[in-house]
């Protein structure tokens, strides 16, 4: 038989029980729309959740830090004279010796020292006066973190810092009183910036020091660490720690507070970073977050999909039970069928199309009322966010997304749960003793 007779044939059978095959395939739509939402559910929760991830700028990075745990092995096997594993409960400190043992690892691109004003300070601006982080980095050229600039140039001399979008918040008026009007924070864009740093000598007197620094860039918002930091260099930010603490630093002793390692490839950064957690330092890195909440969210796509599926299981038994009622009410037309000629392979494409027929209509009808539901789902969010002051606080208004293979996918499940539904009534007709087929009443 050929297909296109095998088409024309299957269609005519099932328009011929509309009612009945309606009825059936509306399990079906029901169970695919419940698939495609609550899939969609998921996949919109994880697109939330991964474009709310704050701080996430470049996959390549990562964070190293000392590493603090009990290490047993007490030399790397890539030497390096002072970078190796330490001793049980000893500190593996970011030395010069570890920093090039860390530098020389494979899939390495870049190293970045950042280190901490760790002296008590206060920034003035004017008659403003503010506060923040100060990092020390040891890069004339901050364009490398590939952040982007909100002005200025990411240049990094002596004695200028570059600083990050929220900075400027944090500057206040220490004349304000209640009933003055809200001071505006100040432009600090090429404009001199005073850090005052203070530290009390031994019989308790304290002493300051005013730095006048320069401020020749600002970075657009991240979101992330960056956004409230002020970067200078790292000579001078060692610079007033060992005069904060009044001592020289030794680095070879007491290492560095921070690395920036970048990969030559985002695909080498969680080898990369197993391989300095190896060397006994602590490695963070986003993509290890990122994949984390991946994975969570493919799970839960799976759960919702499989709840989803027992709807198609029910309709799926609902196919089932009208394939063998059709048998039972064509029993003598099938005897007919086989006594012309046809073959049991004939009938059983025949009944087996019928069921895959109703999977199929049954999934695009699903289809399409998934494709409806996701949309009003989305704008019921979106107004409820936008009600709730959602796009102040930064939140995302997706609450459903849909892939672009989900539909084509669901449309395919569903026509297999027909197949598949139909595939031991179509066995039972096939199998049919022609003659007594023939005889049955």
């Amino acid at each position: 038989m050929k297909f296109t007779d095998l088409l024309r044939l299957v269609l005519s059978n099932l328009g011929r029980r509309k009612g009945r095959v309606a009825l059936t395939a509306v399990g079906v739509v029901i169970g695919t729309a419940s698939v495609l939402v609550l899939v969609s559910l998921a996949a919109g929760l994880q697109r939330s959740a991964t474009d709310q991830l704050w701080g996430i700028n470049d996959l390549s990075v990562i964070e190293v830090y000392p590493g603090y745990g009990d290490v047993a092995v007490t030399e790397s096997k890539m030497g390096g004279g002072g970078g190796g594993v330490g001793s049980p409960g000893q500190p593996k400190l970011l030395t010069p010796a570890a920093i090039a043992e860390i530098a020389a690892l494979p899939n390495v691109e870049r190293v970045m020292i950042n280190d901490y004003l760790q002296a008590q300070f206060v920034i003035k601006a004017g008659k403003m006066e503010g506060y923040g982080g100060i990092t020390g980095v040891d890069a004339d050229d901050l364009g490398t973190l590939g952040i982007p600039l909100q002005g200025g140039t990411t240049r990094l001399d002596k004695g200028t810092v570059i600083i990050g979008s929220w900075v400027p918040r944090n500057f206040y008026d220490p004349t304000w009183r209640p009933g003055m009007p809200d001071p505006k924070p100040p432009d600090l864009l090429n404009q001199q910036i005073k850090v005052v740093m203070s530290r009390f000598t031994q019989d308790g007197t304290e002493v300051k020091k005013t730095v006048t620094l320069r401020v020749v860039g600002i970075f657009a918002e991240t979101r992330g660490p960056a956004d409230y930091t002020i970067y200078a260099r790292l000579e001078d930010t060692n610079a007033w720690n060992e005069w904060a603490r009044g001592v020289r630093i030794n680095r070879n002793r007491e290492g560095y507070a921070m690395l920036q390692v970048r990969a030559n490839n985002p695909d080498n950064v969680l080898k990369l970073a197993d391989a300095i957690n190896a060397l006994g330092f602590t490695a963070n890195t986003p993509q290890a977050v990122l994949e984390g909440v991946n994975n969570f969210f493919t799970i839960l796509q799976v759960i919702f999909g499989g709840i989803g599926a027992i709807s198609l299981l029910v309709a799926a038994i609902g196919i089932a039970n009208t394939m063998t009622m059709a048998i039972l009410e064509r029993t003598r037309e099938i005897g007919l069928m086989k006594a012309i000629g046809a073959t049991n392979r004939d009938v059983l494409s025949i009944f087996l199309g019928e069921a895959a027929g109703i999977g199929f209509f049954g999934g695009l009808g699903g289809m399409l009322l998934g494709l409806v539901a996701t949309s009003v789902l989305n704008v019921l969010s979106s107004a409820y966010l936008s009600g709730q002051g959602g796009g102040m606080l930064g939140m995302g208004t997706l609450a459903a997304y849909t892939p672009a293979w989900l539909p084509l996918f669901t449309l395919v499940f569903a026509t297999l749960v027909g197949l598949l539904s139909g595939l031991y009534p179509a066995l039972r007709a096939a199998t049919l003793v022609p003659v007594t087929a023939l005889k049955y009443e």
